[in-house]
């Protein structure tokens, strides 16, 4: 799709209010809904379709071309994935597609991290965790891959808190020289500094683990290829980083999440 033409489309949708307009820049930006339905179907287990999650990111997509405004100066595809994810996020909150059981699992987790770093004054080894949860070590790292598939909301939730009525979120937070709210602005910035000083805290494979999949958008499998482990492993490691994270912003999550 040339610029000239998806130029023109947005000019007749956002001062015509084009309907056949806006259905064109759906189908136009619909394979954006399937790459974000991809990323997070990863983390997914195998029992959730990958067609709800497009089916929940359509409504993203359409959400992102009635806010968008093309006049402020910033890419849609960059606008839109947050908002794509989002809701797609949304969609999964609703169906609850996570056992308690599994939830359940992950609060031990958490909770178990959270107390052995106060009592060791360190962060606590996975042998040290094992033992304090009265698990083998097998057992341990098959605990860390299944509550894996819990942690994609949370950390979503931390990068991207619902900070207002309208949903927004951080990466959807861009200068606008019309309308400045200094409150959100210093809320946005604490959330990011917290977030940014509990990523420092994580181990060296860890926070490289993060930064790979959260911030350069590789898959669990490339970033297997990478570290040279298996992708299974990197699932195991991404879980206990987000576990630690959230024992770490644990005095803030109720600032920080819906």
């Amino acid at each position: 799709m040339s610029e000239d033409y998806i130029n023109t489309l947005w000019r007749k949708y956002k001062t015509e209010n084009d309907a056949a307009a806006q259905q064109q820049l759906i189908v136009e930006y619909a394979p954006l809904v399937k790459y974000v339905a991809g990323r997070v179907a990863i983390s997914l287990p195998p029992t959730v379709e990958l067609d709800d999650l497009i089916s929940y990111g359509i409504f993203g997509l359409i959400d992102s071309i009635e806010r968008f405004d093309p006049d402020r100066g910033v890419k849609f595809e960059t606008y839109a994935i947050v908002r794509i994810r989002g809701a797609i996020i949304d969609g999964l909150r609703n169906f609850d597609w996570v056992p308690r059981s599994v939830r359940t699992k992950a609060k031990r987790l958490e909770e178990a991290y959270s107390r052995l770093e106060k009592e060791l004054n360190r962060t606590p080894t996975d042998e040290e965790l094992s033992e304090s949860l009265n698990m083998t070590m097998q057992q341990f790292h098959d605990a860390l891959q299944e509550v894996s598939a819990t942690t994609l909301t949370s950390l979503d939730d931390l990068w991207f808190s619902e900070g207002s009525e309208d949903s927004l979120r951080v990466m959807d937070t861009i200068e606008d020289t019309k309308s400045v709210d200094p409150i959100t602005e210093v809320e946005i910035r604490e959330k990011k500094m917290l977030l940014a000083e509990a990523i420092d805290q994580l181990g060296e494979r860890e926070r490289l683990v993060i930064t790979l999949y959260y911030y350069e958008g590789l898959t669990l499998k490339e970033i297997g290829a990478v570290l040279g482990v298996s992708e299974s492993r990197i699932c195991q490691i991404h879980g206990q980083a987000i576990i630690h994270l959230r024992s770490r912003l644990n005095p803030h999550r109720a600032a920080m999440v819906d």
